[in-house]
């Protein structure tokens, strides 16, 4: 669909102090929330019908839409194509379509689906019709549906008995009529169709083709606005979905650099005239395409760019580079006004100070928009210090992003908790509606299911399951939470040992838990790498409960600061879950490190890459975060000199990534006549913690076969007496 929204944003200017969620999470609430999908409903029956043609009077388009499954029929003329079709009267998910036949059936035919009545969207064929009853599984949207007759079975025309169309509408199409901005300075409002329109929203996650499955639910949320990063040919399905359940979009553009700090992709926008050519046909293609969906809200252009240009210039070439930019979202503005003069344009940045080259540089936009999380009640004062002349919508927000809040004991941001993240996104819209006559709603960050390291700190749904926050957003935007089961809530999650969690071993977690509703709670343990090595997965951990709330978990073998969470379910689709980081460090080894600081020697080493030079003195100087690195190829070796014969009875390696499969380890007493004394051919990384019992006075590694591409690492060359 689009370029996948960053969850890391740009910092605030302050911290701002939560609020108290209350009533959501004391209330205890006996009924079951709903389920995500709506059940299906009967559409089609008594609706309009049309046909190509039929047979004589007493064969109307009608008869197969009244209910009467054996009474009466439509029927068609004798001939090929032929086809019937049923006006639904709004926009609706559509999920399957029961054909009962006559004798007269169809061998061959396709359901179709459109909007306007004229313009047909195949959701189905058929070759193989053997007549009787045909329930034929569709998945697409739409107010008129047909039967395109392709090939009949016999000598007569197409008869129908019924023709049932099966889906999902919540009976509100979107108010018809132009968006606009109307009023005039600091007094504002967003119009549709001459009515008020406060933007309550959130950004879209889930991927189109679950749009039918998901939208039901973000509409009893009291959401009437969803927002989309990029808009192209995949788009229609999302904004169809939106149009049957009365909610609206805000069609993004995709801008290089976009997605503010760490997004790559750097354009000239000075002289890339190539690109920004191809980025105006681009855009006007979908505006053209969309502009009379009755589900298009506005056009946004562009997502954090001003920002993230700082990635790719500095100085007064970033300045220049900014100021083009905006004169290029100015350019695009001014072709989608002559294109769609009925939807409003805006465009996104993370960052107030990009306004000013807005102002300067891009006056046809209708209004702006920021992404703003901790910070959000900063952006109103910023607004009013700036002197600005436009409103504005926030097009993210919610809790205190990682970039935002203090670092844990480990040194990585320390995550709020569920009760802190649903009183952002509560503390979020009330800043946005407090900024009367200017801010002009908000779509909050974010309605995904991913369940990884980012969707558990900001998603509503991740893997489908609600959090408090959904249930914190749902109250703000006016849905009703008369009759939900909330989630259970986990407080005071604590890790022991939380900063010398031994790889391999088990350390220990306990969290208090309640359900508010006094439902079962079941649980699971996730980890994330996320800070350890750039893996953002959840993974089961091994782990096991010891009771009153406390789990025994194994440590992974990889080295750094893990993320672990807890994740409590009440068995009615919602979860609570907590996180808190755990360093893992090598296992202890008794004894001294008689390879400390001494002399050390290799193969190879590489002089400059990354965080090199990586010199061989590295892997013996008793420090986790530096290594020794080789050449990129087979075999290598690394050696240490303990100055004298010394008796020893443990090695441990510490490997980076680039690690050794196969190794021999070896021990001399004069350097030169080397005696294997441990062999591997299936090292996997990690930690390497070997049993010797030799007297020798230097030790050394033959490695013979990599686990990686890479060369040879090592972060530690322990050798114990």
């Amino acid at each position: 669909m689009s370029p996948a929204p960053p969850y890391r944003r740009p910092g605030g200017r302050r911290a701002v102090p939560l609020l108290v969620l209350g009533a959501l999470v004391a209330s205890s609430l006996a009924l079951a929330a709903p389920t995500a999908e709506a059940a299906e409903t009967l559409l089609s029956q008594g609706k309009p019908a049309t046909a190509s043609s039929q047979e004589g009077d007493g064969y109307a388009p009608s008869a197969a839409v009244d209910g009467n499954l054996t009474g009466t029929r439509w029927a068609s003329q004798w001939s090929d194509p032929q086809w019937f079709q049923v006006d639904l009267g709004q926009r609706s998910d559509l999920s399957r379509a029961v054909l009962t036949w006559e004798g007269a059936y169809g061998k061959s035919y396709r359901i179709q689906t459109s909007d306007n009545g004229t313009d047909w969207r195949t959701l189905k064929t058929v070759t193989d019709g053997d007549g009787g009853t045909d329930e034929v599984t569709v998945s697409g949207s739409g107010r008129y549906v047909r039967m395109l007759g392709t090939e009949r079975s016999g000598g007569y025309g197409y008869s129908l008995w019924e023709f049932q169309v099966y889906g999902t509408t919540d009976g509100t199409p979107p108010a018809p009529g132009a968006v606009e901005v109307t009023g005039s300075q600091g007094d504002w409002q967003l119009t549709v169709g001459g009515e008020p329109y406060t933007v309550k929203g959130l950004t879209w996650g889930p991927s189109v083709a679950d749009a039918p499955k998901y939208m039901p639910d973000v509409k009893s949320m009291g959401v009437n606005t969803i927002r989309t990063w990029g808009t192209d040919a995949s788009t229609e399905p999302l904004l169809d979905s939106a149009a049957a359940h009365g909610i609206r979009v805000v069609n993004g553009f995709w801008l290089q650099p976009g997605g503010g700090p760490g997004s790559g992709g750097c354009v000239d926008y000075v002289t890339d005239t190539t690109y920004k050519n191809n980025m105006l046909t681009e855009f006007a293609k979908w505006v053209e395409a969309y502009k009379s969906h009755p589900a298009t809200l506005m056009w946004n252009v562009g997502n954090e760019s001003v920002l993230g240009l700082q990635n790719c210039y500095s100085g007064a070439e970033l300045e220049a580079q900014r100021n083009a930019y905006t004169g290029f979202v100015n350019d695009v503005a001014k072709k989608i006004h002559s294109i769609d003069p009925d939807h409003p344009v805006t465009s996104t940045d993370a960052w107030t100070g990009a306004w000013p080259y807005y102002q300067r540089n891009a006056p046809d936009l209708d209004l702006y928009s920021m992404n703003s999380y901790g910070d959000i009640c900063g952006v109103q004062e910023d607004w009013e210090e700036g002197g600005y002349t436009k409103p504005y919508l926030i097009t993210e927000g919610g809790p205190a992003g990682e970039w935002e809040v203090p670092d844990d004991v480990n040194g990585v941001p320390d995550e709020p908790t569920d009760v802190q993240k649903a009183e952002g996104y509560t503390k979020a819209w009330d800043c946005v509606t407090g900024h009367e006559g200017v801010a002009l709603g908000a779509t909050l960050f974010h309605y995904g299911v991913e369940h990884d390291f980012g969707g558990i700190w900001f998603n509503l749904v991740p893997d489908g399951l609600k959090r408090l926050s959904y249930y914190a957003v749902k109250q703000a935007y006016g849905g009703s939470i008369a009759g939900d089961n909330t989630p259970p809530v986990i407080t005071d999650m604590a890790v022991s040992p939380a900063s010398s969690a031994a790889a391999g071993e088990e350390f220990t977690v306990r969290a208090d838990v309640r359900d508010p509703d006094g439902d079962p709670v079941t649980y699971q343990v996730f980890l994330s790498g996320n800070y350890a090595n750039g893996d953002k997965r959840l993974v089961e951990a091994e782990w096991r409960s010891t009771g009153n709330g406390t789990f025994a978990v194994r440590a992974p073998e990889k080295l750094g600061v893990w993320k672990v969470y807890v994740q409590a379910e009440d068995g009615r689709g919602n979860a609570g879950i907590e996180t808190k980081s755990v360093k893992v460090v090598a296992p202890p080894v008794t004894g001294t490190n008689v390879a400390l600081n001494k002399p050390t020697t290799a193969s190879s080493f590489q002089p400059s890459y990354g965080d090199c030079p990586c010199e061989p003195a590295k892997a013996t100087d008793g420090r986790t975060d530096t290594r020794w690195a080789s050449d990129w190829s087979d075999p290598q070796w690394i050696q240490v000199d303990l100055g004298a014969p010394t008796t020893i009875r443990k090695l441990q390696l510490v490997w980076d990534p680039a690690y050794a499969k196969s190794y021999d380890v070896q021990v001399s007493g004069d350097g030169t006549t080397w005696r294997t004394v441990h062999s591997t051919t299936a090292g996997n990384g990690d930690v390497d913690t070997i049993d010797v019992a030799e007297t020798a006075r230097h030790v050394r590694l033959h490695l013979t076969a990599r686990g990686t591409g890479w060369g040879y690492s090592l972060h530690e060359f322990g050798v114990y007496s």
